[in-house]
């Protein structure tokens, strides 16, 4: 037993070595003397096992984080914001490969963080372990680590720089999104953190960029799509049940509120690939604060219908137009704490499904024409952004959006410009619909429930809410 523990420790040690010489090749701090007035960081071992597909261990892996919740800001920090591509943007140019027979790379850049210039005077202890007897000596951090409250940020901006050095512009509709448009050839780069895509015509150019990206950081090409499934529950038709009422007193409160504050943590980054189950963790995320046992029933619902559907995710045809169009809906005064609607929509490209949204609204609405018609107005904030992505990426889209829905009432409010007392409360700029139709970037269709949207068609009209 000691032979082994002595072996562990030895293993350790060496990962914690290999770190420290990565760091010293990247050249992340010189040793200094401390300067008056300056109080140095402190920093931390992070350990991880690294396990084989057969389970067994590959090797042990140490990471040397910098405690910086300690950082004062305007001392050793100011701004910390770097932007991250909205999710709505990659499946967007995803949608747009798929239709155009475009080529695909995902890269992941290896130790993306600490290729990031500081700009600050950051001091650091040395770290444990490696300290000498005596020494009075403190790290001056000349690059990121791990931990700082800037890292992210200096990334990003290192990143951006070498991509605007071979020509590419930071797109104003989602400043994650990098293109480069030259005659008939384009390129479009998207960043998520530290991971990349890569998308384009011209597979000569894509291959070119990719050599320089390697050349400015160590990088490696991943798989675009995995697969994932639950096991150990038993199967469930439905992620809810059609008229469940959730409020914030019925049953017990869970003794340990972070097993489901985890759970519903997990099912929010589900919904990124799997739209069906937006409403449920929608209303389950609302009861974060105080979790209840009906709650958690309802969560691990959830997670037996996801049991039942291990293989759906989203379809991104290769063919068909890339016509915009969205449906949306609202669950009038759905919430029985405070009687505000719920909203809901999505938009499709073609046949791909690139957004949707469940959100409660902001306030009471007085009728379910009000609440469907501030679903519209939402849709509509989205549709316009839409367009002005793809734009971006050099796809005309000159017809109108279409957006369907299901009450006449909202559809003559958007389509005409009357004020009554059904109408003169609703905030100005949900009139945004009204706007968009009337400079014909918008057109709007009656959808009845029991019709399926792939089968919908509409038809216009020049004075009312487009009924078909």
């Amino acid at each position: 037993m000691l032979a082994r523990h002595y072996s562990i420790g030895l293993q350790v040690r060496q990962a914690m070595e290999t770190e420290i010489k990565a760091l010293g090749d990247n050249q992340t701090w010189i040793l200094t003397e401390l300067p008056e007035g300056k109080v140095p960081i402190g920093c931390k071992w992070v350990y991880k096992i690294k396990y084989k597909t057969d389970g067994t261990i590959e090797r042990y892996k140490a990471c040397l984080v910098a405690k910086g919740f300690t950082q004062q800001e305007g001392l050793d920090y100011h701004e910390t914001f770097a932007p991250v591509a909205k999710l709505v943007t990659l499946r967007c140019l995803l949608a747009v490969a798929a239709n155009q027979n475009w080529s695909l790379h995902q890269l992941d850049v290896q130790n993306a963080f600490l290729h990031g210039d500081l700009h600050e005077e950051v001091y650091m202890k040395i770290p444990l372990g490696f300290s000498r007897h005596g020494e009075n000596r403190v790290c001056k951090l000349q690059k990121s680590l791990y931990g700082l409250k800037q890292v992210s940020r200096n990334w990003f901006a290192k990143l951006s720089s070498a991509l605007l050095e071979v020509g590419f512009l930071s797109s104003p509709v989602d400043p994650s999104l990098f293109t480069r448009i030259n005659g008939a050839i384009k390129m479009f780069v998207l960043v998520y953190v530290d991971d990349i895509i890569v998308t384009g015509n011209d597979v000569a150019a894509i291959s070119s960029l990719k050599s320089f990206l390697h050349s400015r950081f160590h990088m490696k090409d991943l798989d675009i799509l995995r697969d994932s499934g639950y096991m150990g529950c038993k199967p469930c038709a439905f992620p809810t049940d059609q008229n469940i009422k959730l409020d914030t007193s019925s049953g017990e409160l869970l003794s340990d509120p972070s097993l489901y504050r985890r759970l519903v943590g997990r099912l929010l980054y589900l919904t990124i690939t799997r739209p069906y189950i937006t409403y449920a963790v929608n209303l389950l995320s609302q009861f974060m604060h105080e979790p209840r046992q009906p709650h958690l029933d309802v969560a691990i619902q959830v997670l037996r219908y996801l049991k039942s559907t291990p293989g759906h995710g989203l379809l991104l045809p290769a063919s068909g137009t890339l016509q915009l169009t969205a449906y949306c809906d609202s669950d009038w005064a759905s919430c029985p704490i405070t009687r505000r609607s719920t909203t809901g929509y999505c938009v499709f490209l073609g046949g791909s499904l690139i957004s949707w949204r469940t959100k409660k609204q902001h306030v009471v609405s007085r009728s379910s024409t009000e609440a469907e018609y501030r679903a519209m107005a939402s849709v509509t904030c989205e549709l316009t952004w839409l367009r002005s992505l793809l734009r971006v990426l050099g796809i005309s889209h000159p017809q109108p959006s279409l957006l369907f829905c299901d009450n006449q009432a909202a559809l003559h409010i958007a389509a005409n410009p009357v004020f009554h007392e059904r109408t003169k409360h609703i905030e100005i700029d949900c009139h945004l619909v009204r706007e968009k139709l009337q400079e014909g970037l918008l057109s709007t269709g009656f959808l009845q429930l029991q019709q399926f949207p792939a089968t919908a068609t509409v038809s216009e009209t020049e004075d009312s809410g487009a009924d078909f």
